[in-house]
């Protein structure tokens, strides 16, 4: 499929049921690039856990003067908006507003405890998921999943079944797929991302 795309990916894959990894690229799944806004997730649940927002309906304002030209022209995310849409329509400059309260050092924190990458917040800037060294792997994207799925790891009940509830992308009778997509491009290199996971 990338190739036809004419792009370089991978893909990985792990059975939670039969405990079985797969993947079409071994190297690649074990490689640390840009979260981009996958880091989302995870910054949800630290961001509910600080009090940065006291739910996902909280109203995050939006600031006239900001950056519209590093993140790309996206008028549909110019205004002032909850968590909650802010993760939906992928809308960096919100979380950015919520890194502001959190802090590198919180981050760096949560981010050891919950064994989520490189931990390289040595970039200026409060973005540090899509500008810089931070990195994580294919491979530590799905066990950070994993331990979401089983709300394993340091965050409230509420804060899992929050997140849960955001990251739901289809629903049916008979599935639910949670995920998020991320995109950057750092140093003229495009970074992509789609990480989720099927529950049956």
């Amino acid at each position: 499929y990338f190739e036809a795309c004419g792009l370089k990916g991978s893909t990985t894959i792990y059975d939670y049921q039969k405990k079985e990894w797969m993947t079409n690229d071994p190297n690649d799944s074990q490689t640390q690039t840009l979260p981009a806004s996958t880091f989302k997730i995870v910054n949800t649940l630290i961001a509910l856990d600080v009090k940065a927002v006291q739910d996902e309906q909280e109203i995050i304002p939006w600031i006239e003067d900001y950056d519209t030209v590093k993140y790309g022209h996206r008028p549909n995310i110019y205004h002032s908006m909850s968590m909650k849409e802010a993760f939906r329509l992928s809308a960096g400059w919100a979380y950015i507003e919520l890194a502001k309260k959190i802090g590198k050092p919180k981050y760096k924190e949560y981010l050891t405890a919950m064994d989520y990458g490189n931990v390289d917040l040595s970039t200026e800037g409060d973005d540090f998921w899509n500008f810089g060294g931070f990195g994580i792997s294919p491979a530590n994207q799905i066990e950070i999943l994993i331990r979401i799925y089983e709300e394993t790891l340091p965050f409230s009940e509420q804060s899992f079944q929050t997140l849960k509830e955001m990251m739901i992308e289809e629903k049916t009778d008979d599935f639910i797929i949670r995920a998020k997509t991320g995109w950057t491009r750092e140093g003229g290199k495009d970074t992509g991302w789609w990480v989720g996971y099927l529950e049956t």
